[in-house]
Formats: C-alpha cells, sequence, structure tokens
C-alpha cells in the first residue's frame, strides 16, 4: 500500500496538463518504468473509463491501484493522487477568503507556459508509444486517424469525448472480425456482492442530486451532479458548478479565483471541489466543507464504474465484442493524437521559444528517458525564467 500510495502522490504531484496529459504520466510510469501492467491492459482500462461519465485520469488510477493491491489499493492511489492539489486548492481558498487579489507576479504566466510545453512532450510521447503498440495493422490504424479526426471536429464539445470511442468500438465490432481475434478482460475482479452495493451506492446518490435541496443540500446535490452525469470530466464540469455562483452559494470573483487557480494544479481538475467546499457560504465550509466536497465529487464515478466492470468483463471475450474493445483502444491513439493537436500544439503557436522548450521537453522523456517529474520542474523554471 505504500508503495501505491508514494507512487500516486508523486503523479499527483508532478501530472500537470489535464485529464489525458494524465493518462500519459501514467503510462510511462506505471507501464514504461514500474511494469504493473501491461500496453494492452492499461488500454482496456483507460477506454472503460473513457466510456463511462467521471474524471477518466482519476478512475484509472483508482483501477489501477485495485488491480496492484485491491480495494484498499485503489483507496491509497485515490489519496495519492488526489491529495497534493486538493490541499493547495484548500490553502487558495483561505488565501482569498476575505482578501484583495492582487495581480500575478512577472514570471507566473512564463511558469504556467513551461508547465505547458512538458505537459507537451508527455502527451506525444505517449501518441507515439501506443501508436506502436495499439495500432499494428491497417484497420486499426484507420480507425485511430478516423477517431482523431472526430475527436477534433468535437473539440468545441468536451463531453462528447466519448463519442470518439463509441466510433472506435463500432468500427472494431464492424471490421475486425477475424476468427482468431480474441480480448482479454480487465486485469481486475470485483466480486458480485461488491459491484451490487457500488450500483446501490450510484443510485441513492442520484436520487439525492435530483431532489431540490437548499444550503448544504443544495451545494452537495450539484457537486453529485458534476461527479455522476457529466462525461469528459475536466472543464466539462465547471457549468454545473458554476450554479453555485446563481445559488448565491460563492461570489463570481472567488468562484472563478479558484477555477484559475486550479488551471495550475497538478493532478485532476476535480479539486476544484476542495476549493468550493472551503469557501462556499453554505452551513458546510471551511475544512470539513472541503473533505466533504472532496469525497463527494468523486464518490459516484468511482461507484459506477466498480458497479460496471463486472458486466465488461463478461463481454469482454466474446469475438464481436472483444473486435469492440480492440477498435475502442485505437480511437484512445485517435483521441490522444487530438489533444496533442488541439490544445497542446495549437496553443505553442508561432513562439519559437515554447515549441523549442516542448522539443527539448520531449527529447528528455523519449530519448534521454529522464523522470518527467524532473522535466516538468526544469521545464517550468526554464518557462519562468525566458517565457515572461
Amino acid at each position: 500500500m505504500r508503495e501505491v500510495f508514494t507512487t500516486f502522490l508523486r503523479l499527483g504531484s508532478t501530472s500537470f496538463g489535464g485529464p489525458v496529459a494524465h493518462l500519459a504520466y501514467f503510462r510511462r510510469t506505471l507501464v514504461e518504468d514500474r511494469r504493473w501492467l501491461d500496453e494492452s491492459a492499461f488500454a482496456r482500462i483507460v477506454a472503460f473509463c473513457s466510456v463511462l461519465p467521471g474524471p477518466t485520469s482519476s478512475q484509472v488510477g483508482m483501477l489501477i491501484g485495485f488491480a496492484r493491491g485491491g480495494a484498499l489499493g485503489a483507496l491509497a492511489a485515490w489519496l495519492g493522487f488526489t491529495t497534493p492539489s486538493a490541499i493547495a486548492m484548500i490553502l487558495v481558498a483561505a488565501a482569498l477568503r476575505g482578501a484583495e487579489r492582487h495581480a500575478p507576479p512577472v514570471w507566473f504566466a512564463g511558469l504556467l507556459a513551461g508547465l505547458f510545453a512538458a505537459a507537451a512532450a508527455i502527451v506525444a510521447q505517449a501518441v507515439v508509444g501506443l501508436a506502436g503498440s495499439l495500432c499494428t495493422d491497417l484497420p486499426t490504424k484507420a480507425i485511430a486517424i478516423a477517431g482523431m479526426a472526430i475527436a477534433v471536429a468535437l473539440r468545441g464539445h468536451p463531453e462528447l469525448q466519448w463519442v470518439t470511442i463509441a466510433f472506435g468500438a463500432l468500427a472494431g465490432a464492424v471490421a475486425l472480425r477475424a476468427a482468431e481475434l480474441r480480448h482479454d478482460a480487465l486485469p481486475i475482479r470485483v466480486p458480485r456482492a461488491a459491484s451490487l452495493i457500488a450500483a446501490a451506492i450510484f443510485v441513492a446518490l442520484v436520487a439525492f442530486a435530483i431532489v431540490p435541496h437548499a444550503a448544504a443540500g443544495g451545494f452537495l446535490a450539484t457537486l453529485i451532479r458534476a461527479g455522476a452525469l457529466v462525461f469528459g470530466g475536466g472543464h466539462v464540469v465547471l457549468p454545473l458548478l458554476q450554479s453555485m455562483v446563481h445559488d448565491g452559494l460563492i461570489s463570481s470573483p472567488n468562484f472563478f479565483a479558484g477555477y484559475g487557480a486550479v488551471q495550475a494544479m497538478p493532478g485532476p481538475i476535480n479539486t476544484f471541489a476542495s476549493f468550493l467546499g472551503f469557501a462556499n457560504l453554505s452551513p458546510l465550509h471551511g475544512l470539513a466543507g472541503a473533505l466533504v466536497a472532496t469525497v463527494t465529487i468523486f464518490l459516484p464515478s468511482f461507484a459506477l464504474i466498480f458497479a460496471v466492470a463486472p458486466v465488461w468483463n463478461r463481454i469482454a471475450t466474446v469475438p464481436r465484442a472483444a473486435a469492440a474493445v480492440r477498435g475502442a483502444n485505437a480511437s484512445v491513439v485517435g483521441l490522444l493524437g487530438a489533444v496533442l493537436y488541439d490544445p497542446v500544439l495549437t496553443s505553442l503557436g508561432g513562439d519559437v521559444r515554447r515549441i523549442v522548450l516542448a522539443l527539448c521537453a520531449f527529447a528528455a522523456v523519449a530519448i534521454w528517458r529522464i523522470a518527467p517529474w524532473i522535466v516538468v520542474v526544469c521545464a517550468a523554471a526554464v518557462g519562468a525564467v525566458t517565457l515572461r
């Protein structure tokens, strides 16, 4: 458990760049370096989590923790990956409460640009590595390219990320029908009783969320809706959480100050809930509110993955279903490629300094095999000095 917790604590402290970039960090650390699972198992977990609502990278982390150490491993993975960003957002909320906001220092924009360059390098390495292992023939390469085109076309609608995965699954079921085709289930086994309990928890949470509430109850219902009913995670939860402003639970300036701060944090963007839990004006606020809010926004999607996993495993070895999963895996490569294009490469623009920094970071992780967290720290420092 200590190994799982410390590994994900390191990832939670250094994984900048959003959910898809997190998956790239996971792949480098857990597949290439530590070899906790192989490329195929990692891709199956990513495909499974991508078609369900909730924060994909956190779900993937929990399932890998579960595969490594059972229920306690899943908990250790979530705690390790979430804690650094949650603590940082609580500190931001404490600093902003009752205080005037000041303009950021001149080096802050450059530091963010350096972090983004490092994330670009990690995503690019993931695209190259996964394409080599998952797109091994013409049909899977075609599915990946088509999936990338779909993802680029839908880039203004991140809540529709699942469409790319669904396309890959459908194309795989139609086009990948060789008699020898076989696909393994998820590398986890969830007991039936645990699955039923998880399903009951999810249904109970959704039922609570759709009933009108006031004050603290309304605050928790908003968090449940954001965690249970939104595909894509990350920035997609913003419209639902912004309803707290209209409900008078937090001022608009403080809400957007917290949302801006979470963009600079490693780990899951859903730790914005930690900020809201501390800073909201309902009876449930402060440290207790932050703790409850952090658990509440993640709990629905975590219950859902353990409820659905046994069903997924039962259909995975059916030939047509196996072909669909293989197609979904290829579309994951396309999805990563789309993110590499936009927003990663497009955000670099024509700034030669940013492009050079991103290329150097890519060389560091892909060629010289330098640990990603070292590359992140160095890129941030270089950016702070040179990209003001």
